[in-house]
């Protein structure tokens, strides 16, 4: 018995010293196992557009000032910064100038948003070189002013570990084993540090350089890093194996900027032009702002103004009303949809009449159509007011200007013109009684039709 016990061993002594000595040919004659051809390999991606969460909300905003038919903005930016000085501090860790994120973001939005570069040297030099003037160049409404204002490091540090292990002796190990013990080992560390970011926006009268009042945002982002280690081992009769993996991510602190700005931008155009931009923000809520302001024009208006600005925007929305200014049975059916049983326009249901315009192509083809119908009318009453207001006059030469209406004296015909307020006031009847008294829409077109 102990005759076939020992040569069992020594059967198992020279298995396992071929085993060993074949493993330890085949890592030496393994190219990549050769200390002497160590590589990497890099990985290359092609260069894409960037976006981001908001690139698209950027984006509808613009077709939500044509929507809504407001007017025309033209912003100006001065140079955004750090204002923490922490980017030079850290080596860049943030930006040190944010104006080009910031000169981005309100050119993508377009619409009734035109965005003017303050540029004054590449002005002043195009104009030394005789390539442009300051003729034909646009005057801004407004001047978005701002920078970074808080960078504060190391808000919250967490660290975890876990050490497990285990190990013991195995009698019946193979007296050639440098030992008889058989262990296991595992280890896994985390570490997350916060930091916390902040902009500030204020937007500023081109014409008064005084800010406008609520015409701002003051927006934070939350920015982590973390690392993560894991360690196994083996030990078995001595020789000890092993694995070992760490990683380290951290959250990009340029483009967590650059997403204060989008949303910023989208926060401080929508309060001034007075549309409801949160709708295009997940899970925003209404801004008291823009909302106190619809309020305020809700009760400046009359009756008649508030039906045909319900009428149009239920128009856009593919119902089929007429923009006449009068509270008839289509109008009244397309209301109670919103509020059953509403038989006027309260202060409640404007607003939701408001907030509810889907941002869509098809809303904004009818939205153009509207226009095209205003100008129409606009444009006959234009003639007929000039039809009716034109009178015969004399050449210069030849009939004397008597002539042309020989009831009147000469005092009469020599009568000074009016004057500069005179000629600025508009016509109550050029703007809305073409709109009241001929009616727009009539019933909701088809998309062939549209």
């Amino acid at each position: 018995m102990k005759h076939l016990t020992g040569e069992i061993f020594n059967s198992i002594e020279i298995r396992f010293t071929v085993l060993l000595l074949s493993v330890l040919f085949f890592l030496v004659s393994c190219a990549t196992v050769d200390p002497r051809q160590v590589d990497v390999e890099l990985k290359e991606e092609p260069p894409a557009q960037k976006s981001t969460s908001f690139t698209e909300a950027l984006t509808n905003l613009g077709m939500m000032t044509e929507i809504y038919g407001v007017e025309t903005l033209r912003v100006q930016s001065k140079d955004i910064a750090d204002n923490t000085g922490t980017a030079g501090a850290t080596g860049g860790e943030i930006p040190r100038d944010v104006t080009e994120m910031l000169k981005s973001t309100l050119n993508s939005i377009g619409g009734k948003v035109v965005f003017i570069p303050y540029n004054p040297a590449f002005i002043q030099n195009q104009m030394v070189t005789g390539y442009s003037t300051f003729e034909n160049k646009t005057i801004p409404d407004a001047v978005i002013t701002g920078g970074i204002t808080e960078f504060d490091r190391g808000l919250e540090t967490r660290g975890s570990n876990v050490d497990v292990g285990a190990a013991g002796d195995f009698t019946g190990a193979p007296k050639w084993a440098p030992s008889t013990t058989v262990g296991a080992e595992y280890s896994e560390g985390d570490k997350t540090g916060l930091a916390s970011i902040t902009v500030d926006f204020n937007m500023i009268d081109f014409q008064t350089m005084a800010g406008i009042a609520k015409m701002q945002t003051v927006n934070t982002i939350k920015v982590s890093k973390a690392v993560s280690e894991k360690e196994l081992g083996i030990t078995l009769f001595g020789p000890t194996f092993g694995l070992k993996g760490s990683i380290k991510k951290v959250q990009g602190r340029h483009a967590a900027v650059r997403l204060l700005v989008q949303l910023s931008m989208i926060q401080v155009i929508g309060k001034y032009m007075m549309v409801p931009y949160w709708n295009l923000l997940p899970e925003a809520d209404p801004d008291p702002v823009v909302i106190d302001a619809l309020k305020k024009s809700y009760y400046d208006m009359n009756e008649a103004a508030r039906i045909v600005k319900i009428q149009e925007l239920l128009f856009i929305q593919g119902y089929d009303v007429t923009v006449s200014g009068e509270m008839d049975q289509k109008t009244l059916k397309a209301l109670q949809s919103f509020k059953p049983g509403a038989k006027t326009i309260d202060k409640d249901l404007y607003l939701a009449v408001f907030q509810s315009v889907p941002i869509t192509e098809d809303v904004l083809e009818r939205r153009i159509a509207l226009n095209k119908a205003y100008a129409e009318i606009l444009e006959e009453t234009d003639s007929a007011s000039v039809a009716k207001d034109t009178k015969p006059q004399a050449p210069e030469q030849g009939i004397p200007q008597e002539a042309v209406e020989p009831s009147k004296g000469a005092s009469e015909v020599a009568a000074a013109p009016p004057s500069r307020a005179e000629e600025k006031k508009p016509s109550k009847e050029k703007k809305t009684s073409g709109a009241i008294k001929e009616g727009l829409g009539g019933r909701m077109l088809t998309d062939d039709e549209w």
